[in-house]
């Protein structure tokens, strides 16, 4: 069973939330910038210079800001909005989002949650890495005609 108060339960379903999305966020980023350094070279070369501009102008947390900023959209208005709610998991063990929606609100939470941070963030994945698939594929063809 859960053996903390409401309060650490949902603090710790908070963080189980936010840090999820920001791994999400962070394979799509890369997925998505290698995706224009295979198959857009000429994009490639502006993602170089950005990225050496960045390096030398920012800081560890303003990258950080940058890059996991927006996560914290999803987690936050659960508690604050009363769209969803924080509770024990089915076995009773952890913390997480109560997934039985209770009211409309919740149940837009949920789908919320699914389409933009889980279905649209796996499709731009899934699609990044199958351009770069067919690049190289189209590259590799190219060179056994050579």
């Amino acid at each position: 069973r859960w053996l903390f108060n409401q309060a650490v339960c949902t603090l710790y379903a908070f963080c189980g939330v936010l840090f999820g999305l920001c791994s999400l966020t962070s394979l799509t980023v890369l997925s998505t910038v290698c995706c224009l350094k295979v198959c857009y070279p000429a994009y490639g070369r502006c993602w170089d210079m950005l990225s050496d501009l960045y390096l030398t102008l920012c800081s560890v947390n303003i990258t950080l800001v940058f890059s996991y900023g927006p996560d914290l959209g999803q987690p936050i208005p659960t508690p604050l909005a009363e769209w969803g709610s924080y509770g024990p998991e089915p076995y009773g063990t952890a913390c997480c989002i109560t997934w039985k929606a209770s009211s409309r609100e919740a149940t837009l939470y949920i789908l919320a949650l699914f389409i933009f941070c889980y279905l649209l963030p796996c499709l731009l994945i899934l699609i990044s890495y199958s351009l770069i698939f067919w690049t190289v594929r189209v590259s590799r063809r190219a060179v056994r005609q050579h």
